[in-house]
C-alpha cells in the first residue's frame, strides 16, 4: 500500500503492532491524529511515555501499579487471608468491577502452555508459593476455562494442597442472560458437574 510519507506508514505499522488493530483500524487512527491539535497529540504522546516511566509490577502481586506495594496489596481493609489469582493485570480489573471480591490478588502473567513454551519458570509461581507462607488461608484459582486455563489450575492445585492452603476455583458454567440452546458442550458440562442446591 502507498501511503502519503514515510512518518505516515511508520505511525500505522506500530498502530498494527497493537493487538485487536488491523490496517484499516490502524489508518483511521493514524489520519484521526494527523486532524488533531497538535497540543493533543502532544499530549498523548507525555501520556504514554508517563506509562512506561511511571507504571511498573507491585512487588506483591505484580499488577500493574505507580505505587509500590499497589494500593489493593497496601490496603487493611482487604482479607489477607484471601488470594485470588488470576492470568493478566486486565483480571484484576474485571474481578475489581464486580465490587464482591475483598482479598489480595495475584497475578501470574499467562497460563501454562508448553506448546509455546510456557512453563511455570515463565510465570509468577515461585512467588505465589512464597506468598502463602504469609498467612493465606485460601487461594482461588481464577483462570479461563480453557485447556491452558485447566491444566495450569490443576497444576497449581496440586503445588499448594500440600502447603496447608485451601485451594479453589471459581464457578464456570452458564453465562447470565444466555440461553441454552447456544451454549456449547463443554459449557453446559460444567454447568452440570457443578451444579449446586436452590436456596
Amino acid at each position: 500500500m502507498q501511503y502519503p510519507s514515510a512518518a505516515v506508514q511508520k505511525v500505522v505499522e506500530l498502530f498494527t503492532s497493537l493487538p485487536g488493530i488491523g490496517r484499516r483500524t490502524a489508518l483511521r487512527l493514524t489520519f484521526f491524529l494527523l486532524r488533531q491539535a497538535p497540543e493533543f497529540v502532544e499530549s498523548f504522546a507525555e501520556a504514554l511515555r508517563n506509562l512506561k516511566r511511571h507504571v511498573r509490577y507491585c512487588s506483591q502481586c505484580f499488577t500493574f501499579t505507580e505505587t509500590d506495594p499497589c494500593p489493593i496489596c497496601a490496603s487493611p481493609q482487604r482479607d489477607h487471608s484471601l488470594l485470588c489469582v488470576v492470568e493478566e493485570p486486565m483480571d484484576v480489573l474485571a474481578i475489581e468491577r464486580t465490587g464482591e471480591y475483598r482479598g489480595l490478588y495475584h497475578v501470574l502473567h499467562g497460563v501454562l502452555n508448553p506448546l509455546n513454551g510456557v512453563g511455570p519458570e515463565e510465570l509468577r509461581v515461585r512467588e505465589l508459593v512464597a506468598r502463602i507462607s504469609s498467612g493465606v488461608a485460601e487461594v482461588i484459582l481464577a483462570l479461563s476455562p480453557t485447556v491452558e486455563g485447566d491444566v495450569t489450575a490443576q497444576y497449581l492445585a496440586r503445588l499448594l494442597r500440600p502447603l496447608g492452603v485451601r485451594v479453589t476455583r471459581i464457578a464456570q458454567g452458564v453465562p447470565m442472560g444466555s440461553a441454552l440452546e447456544f451454549m456449547d458442550e463443554a459449557t453446559l458440562s460444567r454447568a452440570l458437574s457443578g451444579r449446586h442446591p436452590v436456596e
